[in-house]
């Protein structure tokens, strides 16, 4: 196994009901070596982490609906106060559709257009990588991660849509092999292909593919590094 000579202390949050949180264990721990702990949903205090990831699942069932539940948790008053303080965060699947429910970031997550549950590689353009979470990518980079998801179809009103294009804010975008942005290319139906966004001040990130899964050569690739490798240089 590589791994990057830098460290960063990593916390991830898991609700009742999360599944990808070991796997996520797993790659920080073990492949990228670094400080890694759990943080239980009750808990409050993230004073001692540089990054705290949501990881995917189905947190409280999915009932009402996505992260909805979840939102009411104590950890996410400390999450709040963590982002808002410059701390990093990334939501993951489920943990995208939590920070946008908690509105620290913008829009919402709906069923798939198609209302299929999707499990498949994806391609991903890198639509900016000035952010803390992109750096080690290059502009337009095509990079291959996983879904998993039945409810990925980012939406947001047309205003939102502009300020995040306008921000750079959209960090991520389903697309062909070549990079070409098309319908073709969108598994849920996501406004413009929306894959990931970071909040304005970047410190926030929530993506639907999930780069844990993409880390070692023996599950499929490697490319989800990235995500993590620029997250770990921006803290280190």
């Amino acid at each position: 196994m590589s791994a990057t000579s830098k460290k960063a202390r990593f916390g991830i949050v898991v609700f009742p009901g999360t599944w990808s949180d070991g796997d996520c264990y797993h790659v920080l721990k073990n492949v990228l070596r670094q400080q890694v702990d759990y943080i239980w949903h009750k808990d409050d205090d993230l004073s001692s982490y540089d990054c705290v990831v949501l990881p995917g699942g189905f947190s409280y069932g999915d009932y009402l609906r996505t992260g909805a539940i979840a939102r009411f948790s104590p950890v996410m008053s400390a999450i709040k106060k963590f982002a808002n303080d410059g701390g990093l965060v990334i939501g993951i699947c489920n943990g995208f559709q939590i920070l946008c429910e908690a509105q620290l970031l913008p829009g919402i997550l709906m069923r798939n257009n198609d209302l299929r549950f999707h499990c498949e590689w994806t391609n991903l353009r890198i639509e900016n990588n000035d952010t803390r979470f992109t750096s080690r990518a290059s502009q337009n980079k095509v990079i291959e991660v996983p879904i998993s998801h039945g409810e990925g179809n980012y939406y947001a009103d047309s205003k939102t849509i502009d300020t995040l294009n306008k921000n750079d804010q959209v960090v991520l975008r389903y697309c062909s092999e070549s990079g070409q942005i098309d319908s073709a290319s969108n598994p849920n139906g996501s406004i413009q292909n929306i894959a990931g966004i970071v909040n304005r001040q970047g410190n926030v990130m929530g993506m639907m593919p999930h780069p844990e899964r993409c880390c070692e050569e023996i599950v499929g690739g490697t490319d989800g590094r990235v995500i993590f490798e620029s997250m770990i240089d921006s803290v280190s």
